[in-house]
């Protein structure tokens, strides 16, 4: 791979897809930050999870474990001194303990739950491999074991230096395991655009919004977006003020309020613009209809 971050195909071997001795030339496909290569050479678009989320979710995990220790500290004092429990057993009992819930515990926990825990569920983040597939025994197991370093012996400093450092919030057991944190709760999508307004269904066949400025078309756009979220008194000061810039560049002007001409512009630009979208990509497809097509005469196999 390239070192710009650009992923470039191999050229076919032969017998595959050189005819008449033509070279193929290798495409070259960009790899943004927020995607991943999987082995197959597809891109998936995945969004890590951010530090402070993944470090929320560490500190959840490490209370649990300390909450577990500290019950079994209480009950080991209690046997104890009732004489249930020898004093000789009780430190061959502890380091066991420890490592239960330091190594033995997270490494059942996220292999079982495919990458996830009790303070990644908190966070919504799951681990996963660096190539987008489902960690394994092999990752947990190496995550609990450097985390016992990074985030128990340093208490959470190590892993939190590594991690403001790294593009994915990666500590170090990540990057000795090759994993990160991928977000798993994705954000909620907008509501629909509003359309035409009925009462300007007929004048919107006959509207010239050609001259309307495209800044001009973003302010209206956003305003029609988030309308529903604005003081009454500041959404007609709004419309009002935009719909005085619209009347310049409409033609006719329709005899109708601010609020409803701006939504009547902003559906009539979307639309206009998606069918001339469409039609592009039609003309498009037609002119590259028969680009990899077999030259005249040659046997189809």
């Amino acid at each position: 791979m390239p070192s710009d971050g650009s992923a470039t195909t191999s050229p076919p071997r032969a017998g595959g897809d050189l005819r008449h001795g033509a070279a193929v030339r290798p495409q070259i496909v960009e790899i943004d930050q927020d995607e991943i290569l999987t082995g197959e050479a597809v891109a998936l678009d995945v969004q890590p999870i951010g530090f402070f989320l993944r470090a929320l979710g560490t500190l959840i995990d490490v209370l649990i474990g300390a909450a577990i220790l500290i019950l079994f500290a209480i009950a080991a004092g209690w046997l104890t001194a009732s004489g249930a429990l020898d004093p000789v057993v009780t430190p061959i009992l502890t380091i066991a303990v420890i490592v239960i819930v330091l190594v033995v515990l997270p490494t059942v926990i996220e292999t079982a739950m495919r990458g996830r825990s009790v303070g990644k569920l908190a966070v919504g983040g799951r681990i996963v491999r660096s190539d987008g597939g489902a960690s394994g025994f092999r990752q947990a197991f190496i995550r609990a074991l450097v985390g016992v370093l990074e985030i128990w012996f340093t208490l959470g400093a190590l892993a939190a230096i590594v991690g403001a450092f790294t593009p994915r919030s990666q500590r170090l057991g990540d990057l000795l395991a090759g994993t990160y944190a991928e977000r798993t709760r994705t954000p909620r999508l907008p509501a629909p655009a509003p359309g035409m307004p009925p009462a300007l269904e007929g004048w919107s066949s006959i509207a010239d919004v050609a001259r309307l400025p495209d800044p001009l078309a973003r302010r209206i756009a956003q305003f029609v977006r988030n309308a529903v979220n604005l003081e009454p008194a500041a959404r007609a000061r709004v419309a009002a003020s935009l719909a005085n810039e619209v009347a310049a560049h409409v033609s006719p002007l329709p005899a109708t309020d601010p609020e409803s001409l701006l939504r009547a512009v902003a559906s009539i630009r979307r639309d206009r613009e998606y069918r001339a979208l469409t039609l592009e990509s039609r003309r498009v497809a037609a002119l590259t209809a028969g680009e990899n097509a077999a030259p005249r005469g040659f046997p189809e196999r």
